[in-house]
């Protein structure tokens, strides 16, 4: 099983890039994508140059695998559709209609907002304008692009003269290196090198502070990505400094200490403006950038300690701050187990790339099943389904989205209505990259340790995508067709230019006990959950792989011994009826509150030996997947009210402790998708039985 490979120093390392000089003269791939008679060999021939170009680069540690060049995996489908809907929405039209990022920002030369969401905007406009190949988004982030690369100061400083604060440009390192890899501008590599060059000399008296402190592992991503392409010893010193100075995540991790809700009062919030270490340690969207910090310290340390402390953290958070979307509390800091308590938006967004590189250093499974449950529930539940508004804050348990501070810790009262730039602007600038970036991951290489090259292919999450690369010298074109996570079939053809012999790993989910394996109608041995299935054949074109994953209805525990209802990747939630209020227009979108149009306090009456008698409707999938009115599955469970549970402004009690009596008459409720489910309840009672 791939995810048991030992974890090692490579002996050698291999450039997945060209030389600077070389990669900026390859042809931009946005080319190679364009439809041909044969457009897998045309994309094979560009994102395999950045793929197979071998070089000893020591003093890096091997990752189990590897992400692909932007640009590899291409949206199908239900996905496609998704990216669509994003790109019409605010993400498309953002610069339009919020002035922090229009043309005035400093990003773009203006002297108006100079910080991060400039930079937070283009991190997910720049894969979103590439995997659509949409000539009006690529030119809206080629303006912050050109500023950006034809601007840098002497020194090799970058960026607006008005806030020399590292931690900006450590997000805009992060959308300069797919903009590299998708389009070959000559321009990038110099000025990070430059840059890199001059960060090196001016830490020593200029040291990593606040949020750069705390998020330095999202720049050593760009330093080892920079390496990989030049061998430049100073980046490893580089990554050292940047190691030493910025925050000790492993360390605080090796014995948790907060495992309880983070108060006001335990913050002292009023003291140093929330950016003392205490409050920077427990804030959530730090916290879901940490989660990759030992994975990725991993590649320079080559220490097994630092990968397993990745595992550590997620485990951790899981335990004491779990919530039943995949995601763990923090409104604004870790807040518990209580599914009232609500997730930032930005933490999503960030947990999600976390898990990514997480995936791709450990080769871990259950990595790629929590990726999964993000993606399909807890991005989409944030926000509206034609993506013109999100919330800060998302609840499991989300009764009423209005101006009330409860639940929340230190977050204002706008905290979870559905609007522009709700309680913060930081997520209004940041959540463009979660679909772009998920659809980016959703295929992996497995390189051969010896040369470098592609020796087999991936599949780390399951979408409709179409993968475009070179596997052995060979173009290869792999399409994936599915409605899954709404549907328990996956259909891949795999296209190569010639017959070809290489490995195809699957990830088995941990919930899919039973998954059955065909390749052209025969069947594979049986495939364990939990686990990466290999086949390896010679591949010809035209080959079909069928996957069947078994979607049974379970049932999962939570806050006081609450039960969640989950069916495959999704979980299910109690849709609430939602009465729609604008409190404002803001430009081209507005501010929403949401109200409750009818009861919602039910306990269910189902356990973990019964789940599987619940009954699972389907219908017609539409462009809208996640919306209320097109939701394609539901579940129909018993369940009983509970009149002692309410809500008390606006926010449910917690839920009460299982199992709870109820003398209401038995009741059959319809549960829908948890994204599909604006309002809702997500952790219920369950009733004696």
């Amino acid at each position: 099983m791939l995810h048991s490979l030992p974890f090692q120093f490579a002996r050698r390392r291999f450039l997945k890039g060209l030389s600077a000089a070389s990669l900026g003269a390859s042809l931009p791939l946005s080319r190679l994508l364009a439809s041909s008679a044969n457009p897998a060999v045309e994309a094979a021939q560009v994102t395999g140059n950045a793929r197979q170009a071998g070089e000893d680069r020591s003093g890096l540690a091997q990752e189990a695998f590897q992400l692909l060049p932007l640009g590899s995996i291409r949206p199908r489908g239900w996905l496609a559709d998704q990216l669509r809907i994003q790109a019409d929405g605010l993400s498309g039209h953002l610069d339009e209609t919020w002035p922090d990022v229009g043309p005035n920002s400093g990003w773009l030369g203006g002297n108006g907002e100079s910080w991060e969401r400039g930079p937070y905007y283009l991190d997910g406009l720049v894969p979103l304008a590439y995997l659509l190949d949409d000539i009006h988004l690529k030119a809206k982030a080629q303006r912050y692009l050109d500023w950006t690369l034809d601007h840098p100061a002497p020194n090799g400083m970058f960026g607006p003269a008005a806030n020399d604060d590292w931690w900006p440009r450590i997000v805009m390192l992060k959308a300069l290196t797919q903009y590299q890899e998708v389009s070959g501008d000559a321009r990038v590599i110099p000025l990070m090198d430059r840059y890199f060059r001059y960060q090196l000399s001016a830490l020593p008296s200029r040291p990593l502070r606040d949020w750069g402190r705390f998020r330095w592992q999202d720049e050593v991503l760009s330093v080892i990505w920079l390496y990989r392409r030049s061998g430049d010893v100073y980046l490893l010193q580089l990554a050292q400094m940047l190691h030493k100075q910025g925050y000790d995540w492993m360390a605080e991790f090796a014995n948790f200490p907060y495992r309880d809700r983070i108060s006001r009062d335990y913050l002292k919030a009023n003291q140093g403006g929330g950016l003392k270490d205490l409050g920077l340690a427990t804030h959530g969207v730090n916290n879901a950038q940490a989660v990759k910090a030992g994975a990725i310290w991993s590649l320079v340390s080559g220490a097994e300690a630092d990968r397993q402390s990745s595992l550590k953290m997620i485990a951790d958070l899981e335990k004491y701050h779990g919530l039943p979307n995949g995601m763990f509390s923090c409104d604004e800091h870790l807040a518990g187990l209580n599914p009232s308590q609500g997730s930032e938006l930005c933490s999503v967004v960030e947990y999600m790339f976390s898990l990514e590189h997480c995936l791709a250093v450990t080769g871990d499974p259950l990595l790629g099943d929590r990726l999964e449950k993000l993606a399909f529930n807890a991005l989409p539940g944030t926000l509206t389904d034609d993506m013109w508004a999100h919330q800060y804050n998302q609840e499991p348990n989300q009764v009423e989205c209005s101006l009330h501070h409860k639940p929340w810790t230190t977050d204002g009262p706008e905290s979870n209505l559905y609007g522009l730039e709700p309680n913060f602007g930081c997520c209004t600038a940041n959540y463009h990259q979660g679909w772009p970036k998920f659809t980016a991951a959703l295929f992996m290489s497995a390189d051969d340790t010896q040369t470098g090259k592609v020796s087999g292919l991936v599949a780390a999450a399951y979408a409709p995508c179409e993968v475009r690369t070179l596997i052995h010298g060979t173009a290869v074109q792999v399409v994936e067709e599915t409605e899954y996570p709404f549907r328990s079939h996956v259909r891949l053809t795999v296209n190569p230019e010639s017959p070809t012999q290489f490995p195809l790993h699957l990830r088995i989910p941990a919930w899919a006990e039973g998954s059955t394996v065909q390749v052209n109608g025969a069947a594979q041995p049986a495939v364990s959950a939990s686990s990466f299935a290999r086949i390896e054949r010679v591949w010809k074109r035209g080959d079909i792989v069928e996957i069947e994953f078994p979607m049974h209805a379970r049932v999962s525990r939570w806050f006081n011994r609450s039960i969640a209802v989950e069916r495959g990747p999704l979980v299910f939630s109690y849709g609430i009826d939602e009465s729609w209020v604008k409190l404002r227009n803001r430009g081209m979108t507005a501010d929403w509150q949401v109200f409750p149009g009818n009861q919602w306090n039910y306990a269910l009456d189902v356990d973990e030996e019964t789940a599987h008698e619940i009954q699972v409707a389907e219908f017609e999938m539409g462009e809208k997947p996640f919306s209320r009115q097109r939701a394609p599955v539901a579940l129909d469970v018993k369940a009983r009210r509970l009149d002692a549970w309410r809500a008390v402004d606006g926010v449910a009690d917690p839920a009460p402790q299982s199992p709870v009596a109820s003398d209401a008459v038995e009741e059959e409720i319809r549960l829908i998708p948890y994204a599909a489910a604006k309002l809702r309840i997500t952790a219920f009672p369950q009733t004696k039985v």
